[in-house]
């Protein structure tokens, strides 16, 4: 178990945390990294007398218990297919985009632990925020429970989604998609840069281009680097057409 540093003692937070742990039938040993799961950066940086750490440094964890649990059960589930579907098939399931709608399936929304700007903002609906919320908090249930409790939650709320994902042809991401159009038709595959970043630490604007070769292609502003690359190559597979090198 990983202590954490001085966290919100208001309990109102506290109540609102222990009422969805009720709900998803999780009996922790240890509360504060389920908390922290919900804690937004904006907080420590405005009012870092109320909580002195954020949900980052958990969400930095999530991807190696929800990946080591969605590849053995697919390993299982599809015996006879090759290791590229299976390959798409836990993309799939892992990326942000999926995450972030399974968090507004159980409400996290209602529970992120935000500032008062970005209350205003109306940060609780940014799906980034919430694919976050959903990282840092299988890893305070592993901190807390070990992995079969890890395991328990992620198969019954995030891999039950994929026979979902399989009938409404979800399986491939932009940024995949992209990179198969523009290896058939150029022979290369884009690169991603982020090439400038504004506004204040806990409000960033990040712009990443996309380039064939030293050729510009397409550009997007996003609240992340992940999602502004993910949304350049997007909208650059939908204008594929207007792709010129």
């Amino acid at each position: 178990m990983v202590p954490t540093k001085k966290l919100i003692e208001n309990e109102i937070y506290i109540n609102k945390i222990t009422n969805l742990l009720n709900k998803l039938d999780i009996i922790p040993s240890e509360f504060n990294n389920y908390l922290l799961a919900f804690v937004h950066r904006s907080l420590v940086n405005e009012k870092p007398d109320l909580s002195a750490e954020h949900n980052e440094r958990l969400e930095f964890l999530w991807d190696a218990v929800l990946e080591l649990v969605i590849t053995h059960k697919l390993f299982l589930d599809y015996p006879n297919k090759p290791e590229w579907d299976l390959t798409d098939y836990r993309s799939s399931i892992v990326k942000w985009k999926h995450l972030a709608n399974i968090a507004k399936t159980l409400w996290f929304n209602e529970y992120l632990i935000l500032w008062k700007w970005e209350e205003l903002g109306w940060w609780r609906n940014n799906d980034y925020l919430l694919a976050n919320c959903v990282e840092s908090f299988i890893w305070a249930i592993y901190l807390d429970l070990w992995y079969e409790e890890a395991q328990k939650f992620i198969l019954k709320y995030i891999y039950s989604n994929l026979e979902n994902i399989i009938n409404n042809d979800l399986l491939k991401d932009y940024k995949s998609l992209l990179q198969e159009y523009t290896q058939r038709v150029f022979n290369i595959t884009p690169e991603y840069r982020v090439l400038d970043e504004s506004w204040l630490d806990h409000e960033k604007n990040y712009k990443s281009w996309v380039f064939l070769l030293n050729t510009i292609i397409w550009n997007w502003n996003g609240s992340s680097k992940k999602k502004s690359q993910e949304d350049a190559a997007k909208d650059a597979f939908l204008n594929k057409e207007e792709i010129k090198i």
